[in-house]
């Protein structure tokens, strides 16, 4: 199991250099950019990896979160399906488990709320595919619940995990945690995953690009090939 994390400590601005800005988009932006320099940009790459691959492969990519997760799961796949394949005309196979309200409600009611994800998935995941579960905090048992299914499955897993990762930063195959003890900043965070996904997958295989003589004029050069999965990864105990 690999993790992409960012840096091991905690990001926090030192109190008496925000009191006197407390409330204030100065004082919220300030620790935004705080954590967004502690970031290891490598790990949200290896990432955007493990996304491309699962694209290549004609696998699905199955989000799922709760709360301001959840809407950020669902952003995800409405950004992906949509502006990639009409980018690049190559299929993207992705579903949220967040958007049935119906039938979320009816696992909640007839099961169990903790069970509204695993459930699903035991009824459209298939082998290879990869889930991304999103989690502030780490620990929402829905969550944890369908990322140990989707292991036991033969599937891919991808934690984005807040704080200090909690329970999913151990149980993910894969991990991009980032290292902040703020929810909102977090949730800011994993947005920004979601689109640098789409940006980086609407121009194809960066190879693709340049061999088309696009890649130049469109990014500058700025993009390489795809890492490696192994590339700057750290296994876990």
């Amino acid at each position: 199991m690999k993790q992409f994390s960012s840096s091991a400590r905690s990001t926090d601005i030192e109190a008496h250099s925000i009191n006197q800005f407390s409330g204030t988009a100065r004082a919220y932006f300030r620790k935004l950019e705080a954590v967004l320099a502690s970031l290891d940009h490598q790990s949200f790459d290896n990432a955007v990896a493990l996304v491309a691959q699962a694209q290549e492969d004609g696998k699905q990519i199955i989000t799922l979160g709760n709360g301001g997760s959840s809407l950020t799961a669902l952003h995800f796949i409405t950004d992906w399906n949509k502006s990639i394949y009409l980018s690049t005309k190559r299929p993207f196979r992705g579903r949220s488990l967040v958007d049935n309200v119906g039938l979320a409600f009816a696992y909640a009611n007839d099961v169990s709320f903790e069970d509204v994800f695993v459930e699903q998935l035991k009824n459209v995941l298939n082998d290879g595919d990869l889930v991304i579960a999103i989690s502030g905090s780490g620990n929402s048992e829905n969550v944890l619940r369908a990322v140990r299914y989707a292991n036991d499955r033969g599937a891919v897993t991808l934690g984005l995990c807040g704080y200090s990762g909690g329970v999913l930063k151990q149980i993910a195959q894969y991990v991009v945690l980032v290292n902040v003890n703020d929810m909102q900043l977090s949730e800011d965070i994993h947005a920004m995953f979601g689109h640098l996904v789409m940006q980086r997958l609407c121009l194809g295989r960066a190879d693709e690009a340049w061999e088309a003589g696009n890649g130049a004029a469109l990014l500058e050069g700025s993009f390489g090939p795809w890492p490696s999965l192994s590339d700057n990864a750290s296994h876990r105990a």
